[in-house]
């Protein structure tokens, strides 16, 4: 025989639902802004537009001096020679016979001149470290 009876509706409460969340009921931390200390957050219409850039910068941004490059050691040891990748991916071949120690991996800042080829430092763009 079927069972005819229904399951007992939960009572539908008349406070209306809280709209925070746990704890909301605890007291304030002390110095707690009150919502109208609050700035108001800035709508889409409240940002700049950005317009396109008309070109490349006419003045480098990065304000380095000539001749002096940024990277890091690719083939190290006490010299003369080392290897040098720069922060765009440019190898040099870096003679320096004072230069010291410097180890594979190292980040350096060289002040680098043009060399001729009669030193062999392997692959890369011939430099030479200027000593100052």
């Amino acid at each position: 025989m079927p069972d005819d009876r229904q399951p007992p509706t939960p009572p539908v409460s008349a406070a209306p639902a809280s709209p925070r969340g746990p704890g909301a009921d605890a007291p304030a931390a002390s110095g707690a802004a009150s919502p109208a200390d609050r700035p108001t957050p800035l709508s889409a219409t409240d940002l700049p537009t950005l317009r396109r850039p008309a070109g490349p910068p006419k003045r480098p941004t990065d304000n380095r001096p000539t001749g002096v490059v940024a990277g890091w050691i690719t083939r190290g040891g006490s010299g003369p020679c080392y290897g040098l990748m720069d922060e765009n991916g440019t190898e040099y071949a870096v003679y320096g016979p004072n230069a010291g120690e410097l180890r594979k991996g190292d980040l350096v800042t060289l002040r680098l001149t043009a060399r001729d080829r009669s030193v062999d430092c392997g692959p890369g763009i011939p430099m030479r470290i200027i000593e100052e």
